[in-house]
């Protein structure tokens, strides 16, 4: 038994050094369909940017020139009932 299991942990740590060394092909970079995955999320963000910048835009609009835009109703209104 003792044999048998020298024997078998003699071959896993032969088998697993042969599977860890870094030996045959190299490959260097990243793959083409890496390539393409990594061009789309960034086409995404892009894509998305822009309608989130137009949003921003129109809360920021909304927040400071609200109260302006209510006064110039309420002029033109004024206007128009005391003629």
């Amino acid at each position: 038994m003792k044999l048998l299991s020298a024997t078998t942990a003699s071959l896993m740590i032969t088998g697993t050094q042969a599977l860890a060394s870094a030996g045959g092909t190299e490959v260097f970079g990243i793959g083409l369909l890496a390539t393409f995955f990594i061009t789309f999320v960034v086409m995404v963000v892009l894509f998305q940017f822009l309608p989130g910048l137009t949003l921003f835009l129109g809360i920021l609009k909304g927040l400071f020139f609200s109260g302006a835009d209510k006064r110039t109703r309420e002029a033109a209104k004024s206007n128009r009932t005391s003629q």
